[in-house]
């Protein structure tokens, strides 16, 4: 399930729509745990987050990125 839009909704939370047609918002703020995440702290620094086409994911300018199926395993689903 790639990504393939995503935005900001506030606090750590993306709203996401994967290629399949499932949206929905992803609560990260418990999943930004390790070195890599800690910028993800800073809600400026979360907010800068942007869609990888390539790999079909969100990340941030310093590498950090969840997987696809994470995304889908943590989203709470809205109507198509």
């Amino acid at each position: 399930m790639d990504v393939i839009e995503a935005r900001y909704v506030a606090g750590y939370t993306v709203w996401i729509r994967s290629e399949d047609g499932t949206m929905g918002e992803v609560d990260l703020s418990n999943a930004m745990i390790g070195p890599l995440f800690e910028p993800l702290h800073d809600r400026n620094y979360f907010k800068r987050f942007f869609l990888n086409r390539d790999t079909g994911t969100i990340e941030w300018p310093n590498g950090a990125d969840f997987a696809p199926e994470f995304l889908r395993e943590k989203l709470h689903a809205t109507a198509r």
